[in-house]
């Protein structure tokens, strides 16, 4: 399809290598999918993922390379599509190729890559890479980070990101949007995660869905807290390394733990 350049990731200077290098395979590869194939072609359907659900011809490009990069750099990788590939490391990347891959099939610029180091059972650092901007955000698990969050404690006024309503949830998404100022439906989880870590939104939710797997909320995982913020889940459970990918959650990512556990108590009702 008819595209702009896709840049390479701006990393700092102390991301570990091996999430650089695959975070660097996998714009390269979306950069040349876009170059490559139309729209139809990218949101085309090729493979059922490791976690049950269909992969877009987008995901099986963008993690084919991040795949070869994981293996060069001798780092297992749990990935959605692939699932857990063995390399005999104590250091395994627990990637989501591409988040927001229907945005990325059809050229809507609010996609990333978003991945976790994770050195036997413990997240200990994240990167998210916006694809279209090569902007990145880069977390240590028990380390400050450069940004922040709003620091909001309150529901009444806050400006949110959601995910769509989808059936059954619809009562509990109004009781959010109800009280917000303001709401955005931007499709891709790790982003809109980060934009609460650096402050410019004050929270994300999940009305219930129990959309997420692993890959969607490890990234934010350490980087929310990192900058001051809490990730949890809205019904209580443990986010935690595991290589079950048929695990679900519904991610509420918060400026504070007070401003999440009010988005929990209005989603529950």
């Amino acid at each position: 399809m008819d595209s702009w350049p896709v840049p390479a990731p701006n990393l700092p200077a102390d991301v570990h290598p091996a999430l650089a290098a695959t975070a660097v395979a996998a714009s390269a590869a979306y950069g040349r999918a876009r170059r490559e194939f139309s729209r139809a072609q990218l949101r085309e359907e090729v493979a059922d993922g490791a976690d049950g659900t269909p992969t877009m011809r987008v995901d099986a490009i963008v993690e084919a390379a991040i795949a070869e990069a994981a293996a060069a750099a001798g780092a297992n990788l749990l990935s959605e599509e692939a699932g857990f590939l063995d390399h005999g490391s104590a250091a395994t990347l627990v990637i989501d190729p591409v988040d927001g891959s229907a945005n990325a099939a059809m050229g809507v610029p609010l996609s990333c890559f978003a991945g976790a180091l994770v050195l036997d059972d413990q997240p200990v650092e994240a990167l998210t890479v916006w694809f279209d901007t090569g902007r990145a955000w880069s977390a240590h698990a028990g380390r400050p980070t450069p940004y922040r969050t709003s620091g909001r404690t309150r529901l009444k006024g806050a400006s949110l990101c959601m995910m769509r309503p989808k059936r059954g949830t619809e009562d509990a998404w109004m009781r959010v949007v109800d009280q917000a100022e303001r709401v955005r439906i931007l499709a891709t989880t790790c982003l809109e995660a980060v934009l609460v870590a650096e402050g410019a939104v004050d929270g994300f939710a999940d009305p219930g869905s129990d959309t997420h797997r692993l890959m969607d909320l490890i990234a934010a995982l350490v980087t929310v807290p990192a900058a001051g913020g809490a990730l949890l889940d809205l019904r209580g459970r443990p986010l935690s390394f595991d290589l079950d990918l048929s695990r679900r959650w519904s991610g509420i990512a918060a400026a504070t733990p007070a401003l999440a556990d009010e988005l929990i108590t209005a989603v529950l009702g």
